[in-house]
């Protein structure tokens, strides 16, 4: 399995996760020129994308969804207006098939109607996207532990939140059950799901204005050690929202 984070932030996500035949697309809330562009570092074209995951409505991860034929797009009901057939929808933890990759769907808790996250299998390793989410359910957490990677959200610094010109209203927002993961929630939560089987964690959906990746690698550490004595020797990165970033299979 590999993936690649190609844009990460605020302002507009998108994620390839790709098997030896299967490329799967999450989100799109970037350009066509930045789509096609950053598809292109990879080796991948727009006609090669066998499904579009739209994770919640929020623009910075539908934008550029047009772009993807429609009969690609797999959502969960009232999160886009087009008309889809009953069998692009998806169920949470019901897992479905394309080609060689099993996808279960992840519910999570964000101020967008049924924001989701994903698993995926292709029978040798798995991946997890999570992002968007003010907390996750402990169902979630048990059937995303052990898994080979992780794109996980690890939005804000808090002291940095609370410390911005930001509303008091969007502040709240931000910090609250229905909005994003700090650096310490999201490194808490992943000190209880690694394994044995991890090797890489990406750090994803940064705050450009309230986190920064040394601050959020730094808290990652630090988390871990309190909570498990050591830092995991596993790969330990944050996705950009300027920059393609490999994992996986694309590290060999």
């Amino acid at each position: 399995m590999k993936y690649a984070c190609l844009s990460s932030g605020s302002a507009g996500n998108a994620t390839l996760i790709s098997s030896e035949s299967t490329n799967i697309l999450i989100d799109c809330g970037i350009t066509k020129k930045c789509l096609v562009e950053r598809l292109g570092q990879v080796g991948i074209s727009i006609g090669d994308i066998d499904r579009l995951l739209i994770t919640h409505s929020h623009s910075d991860h539908t934008k550029g969804i047009r772009f993807i034929p429609v009969g690609l797009w797999m959502t969960q009901p009232g999160v886009v207006d087009e008309a889809l057939n009953t069998d692009q929808y998806t169920v949470p933890y019901h897992p479905f098939k394309v080609k060689d990759i099993t996808i279960t769907p992840l519910p999570l808790s964000h101020d967008a109607k049924n924001t989701t996250g994903f698993l995926f299998d292709d029978g040798k390793e798995s991946a997890v996207y999570i992002t968007d989410t003010g907390y996750i359910k402990e169902r979630v957490v048990n059937l995303i532990s052990d898994k080979t990677y992780y794109i996980f959200e690890s939005n804000h610094d808090t002291k940095m939140l609370y410390e911005s010109d930001r509303s008091a209203y969007l502040i709240a927002r931000i910090h609250s059950d229905k909005g994003h993961l700090d650096n310490v929630a999201s490194a808490t939560y992943l000190s209880t799901v690694i394994g044995q089987k991890t090797k890489e964690i990406t750090l994803a959906h940064l705050s450009e204005e309230c986190n920064t990746p040394d601050i959020a690698l730094a808290t990652f550490s630090k988390v871990m050690i309190a909570q498990l004595g050591r830092v995991p020797d596993v790969l330990v990165r944050c996705a950009s929202i300027d920059s393609v970033l490999t994992g996986g299979d694309y590290l060999k």
